[in-house]
């Protein structure tokens, strides 16, 4: 798998902040796409959705069921999302779009290659 992050760890909070994205290539020029969102704390849980790559250009797409507790009634909620992810990759680099349906999106993301989530 190829990881990129721009994801940041406070030291002085203990919140891990931003997004990480894991592409693992196939033979057929298809890949599958985790991205990992982290809002305080590190999220063990990924979107996965499918995708293709071309040369460098990469797109994913896919739903993206977000499993919610409500309060006071402890209720699980579960809201769906379209997620789209567009862009291109190097050796060191991912540039381009993350769009979730539903979240203050889409975002311009550049990602550094990084060795392990």
């Amino acid at each position: 798998m190829q990881i990129y992050s721009n994801a940041f760890f406070s030291k002085e909070t203990g919140d891990v902040s931003r997004i990480e994205l894991a592409l693992a290539k196939h033979e057929d020029s298809t890949i599958d796409a985790r991205l990992y969102l982290y809002e305080g704390e590190a999220n063990k849980d990924a979107i996965r959705i499918p995708g293709q790559i071309a040369g460098k250009h990469v797109t994913a797409e896919g739903n993206w069921e977000e499993r919610l507790v409500e309060y006071p009634s402890k209720k699980e909620v579960v809201q769906t999302h379209f997620v789209s992810i567009d862009g291109t990759l190097d050796a060191k680099w991912f540039r381009g779009k993350v769009k979730i349906e539903g979240l203050e999106m889409p975002i311009t993301v550049q990602l550094k290659r990084v060795r392990n989530i």
